[in-house]
């Protein structure tokens, strides 16, 4: 994926116990530690505590933020967290004042009681690092615990372009992937022979055919969708949504080009929308295009994905109340906010999720993550954002760039398909 043409344990590890905690001078020493949750601050209502040598943590938030279904019973005073894992299903229960957990059925021993401060349970990291498979390291000297989400699984989507012949054995790891084979040219047409070197039908190599790169992926249980890019640098998405006779000849060969190559979807990245202009004027036409679009591919028994920039961006021209309503699920190109090859501004990636779920529901978004500005090591803490607001899934700009190391650091994250 691209912005204006360049863009886009389930076993338990302490690494560095929390034991090592010395005890403090008083009995809770608030506010002398900080938590990171896959490298990004966690908000809580009440600041960690020190209680004899033991982090105390509010039970409550970091459960919600691992996707921990948490039930408070005021009467017996107890707090119940359950986590499903596919089949399986852990239970933890835990009562204010009392040293004994019961982890499904089997009584399992505190450091300390959980302690209610300010309305909040509090309860030792430890004990939640060890029931619920969430990796912790601990750095005495920033008063630091930093905590890694077990594996989730959730969908993945992989883009794919002319580049990314190389990394094709990847494809299957997928749930879905986009090849970026087709585009909106300058004059306003859509082509799959664009006279550029990107964005075009890639010619077969030997026995290797785009028809049967996108076969494979199907047998394979990869749902192949059909990427359409364009940006409107030259006014050719504007001369679309102007003009009803191309918009109608537009959605219909993209439609008809999905359907007749084998896609079972259709990948929409049109970009540059609403920089500049009557930016409501410009939500209002894009609407109706993929009105026109999404009916269309309905028909064709396809699905729809529309990939739109990030509402903290300088690009205005999406309205992702309505177009979540006529796709399947958007993905949210949180990217190129930093000179390239910069990893991305982790509160720059939190604040576009937390604006796009004013708009729309959780489930219907995907986040987008550009492994061109990513480094190894930061892809995880945005992985881990979309973990956190327990969105549909995450989105990979692209293979070909994704490299071994990056792959490795990926695939400890999330549960892929293979």
């Amino acid at each position: 994926m691209k912005v204006l043409g360049k863009l886009l344990l389930t076993s338990v590890i302490l690494v560095g116990s929390l034991s090592a905690i010395p005890p403090q001078p008083t009995e809770a020493a608030a506010g002398k530690v900080s938590i990171l949750l896959d490298g990004y601050p966690l908000p809580f209502p009440v600041q960690p505590t020190v209680m004899n040598g033991t982090t105390m943590v509010p039970f409550r938030a970091i459960s919600e933020a691992l996707g921990i279904q948490v039930v408070w019973d005021q009467k017996q005073q107890k707090i119940t967290a359950t986590k499903s894992s596919g089949t399986a299903m852990k239970k933890v229960e835990l009562k204010i004042g009392s040293k004994n957990a019961v982890v499904d059925g089997v009584n399992a021993p505190l450091s300390v009681a959980p302690q209610t401060i300010q309305s909040s349970t509090m309860i030792p990291l430890s004990f939640f690092s060890q029931q619920f498979g969430a990796a912790v390291s601990w750095d005495q000297l920033a008063q630091t615990v930093s905590i890694t989400s077990p594996q989730k699984d959730m969908y993945t989507l992989g883009f794919y372009a002319i580049s990314s012949f190389d990394e094709r054995a990847y494809i299957p790891s997928f749930d879905t992937v986009a090849f970026g084979w087709s585009r909106i040219e300058k004059d306003g047409q859509f082509t799959t022979q664009s006279s550029g070197v990107e964005h075009k039908w890639p010619k077969s190599a030997g026995d290797v055919t785009p028809e049967s790169i996108i076969q494979d992926a199907s047998d394979q249980g990869t749902s192949p969708y059909l990427m359409v890019y364009s940006v409107d640098s030259s006014l050719e998405l504007t001369k679309n949504l102007e003009d009803p006779a191309l918009q109608e000849d537009t959605t219909s060969k993209i439609v008809a080009t999905a359907a007749d190559k084998g896609f079972k979807g259709i990948a929409l990245d049109l970009e540059g929308l609403g920089l500049t202009g009557d930016k409501d004027k410009v939500k209002t036409e894009y609407n109706a295009f993929m009105k026109k679009l999404s009916a269309k591919a309905r028909e064709a028994g396809l699905k729809i994905t529309i990939i739109v920039h990030p509402l903290n961006s300088s690009y205005k021209g999406n309205d992702y109340k309505t177009l979540a309503t006529l796709a399947d699920d958007l993905v949210i190109m949180a990217y190129a906010y930093e000179q390239e090859k910069a990893p991305e501004p982790l509160n720059k990636v939190d604040e576009a999720i937390q604006l796009a779920l004013k708009q729309t529901t959780k489930d219907k978004l995907i986040l987008g993550i550009s492994l061109g500005s990513e480094k190894d090591t930061s892809v995880n803490s945005k992985i881990g954002l979309a973990k956190r607001y327990d969105l549909k899934g995450v989105a990979f700009w692209r293979l070909g760039i994704i490299g071994p190391s990056a792959w490795a650091q990926i695939n400890q994250s999330i549960e892929m398909k293979q």
